[in-house]
């Protein structure tokens, strides 16, 4: 199982996206399967579609982090961001990050967040496309080192928070 995190862009049409890639015979498809079978008020796990009936590979489960909000989030979720991370695991594949032949044999899980407040459905596309490759590469290299993160701890801080700011 490999797992990736990923931040990119600004403001409400920023993404943050993680990955869970694994074999489908395993926890990793169980969860995959399980969360598809399970949806929930605001939250219905689909699969990802590059086009409509063209599914990317590996099989991907999109589970949004943000409870659908209004119409226009559900269509920026649905629409942008959705095709964006598909884009993005196509082009990791693309780049060679996960085997071409071996891609029946996996499954990967996307938690994505899309904010209530986002309305520029380009810019989403665009940071979700980049933050889910950079999450599955990120899982796939296993980064950051654990080096990277002693380093930082001594200033933690995200887009929503900094200490003492």
């Amino acid at each position: 199982m490999q797992i990736g995190e990923a931040f990119v862009g600004e403001g409400a049409e920023a993404a943050h996206v993680n990955t869970v890639l694994g074999h489908r015979v395993g926890p990793t498809g169980t969860a995959w399967a399980s969360a598809l079978a399970t949806p929930t008020a605001g939250h219905v796990p689909f699969v990802a579609v590059v086009q409509p009936g063209v599914p990317v590979q590996p099989m991907t489960l999109f589970v949004n982090k943000a409870t659908i909000a209004s119409d226009q989030h559900g269509r920026i979720t649905w629409g942008a961001a959705q095709a964006g991370v598909a884009a993005g695991i196509a082009d990791a594949v693309a780049d060679g990050f996960v085997p071409a032949t071996d891609l029946h044999e996996y499954c990967l899980i996307v938690a994505v967040w899309v904010d209530p407040a986002a309305r520029d459905a380009d810019a989403v596309f665009r940071n979700n496309r980049q933050a889910a490759r950079d999450a599955l590469v990120a899982g796939v290299r296993h980064t950051p080192d654990l080096r990277t993160v002693l380093d930082a701890r001594a200033e933690p801080w995200n887009p929503y928070f900094r200490p003492g700011a």
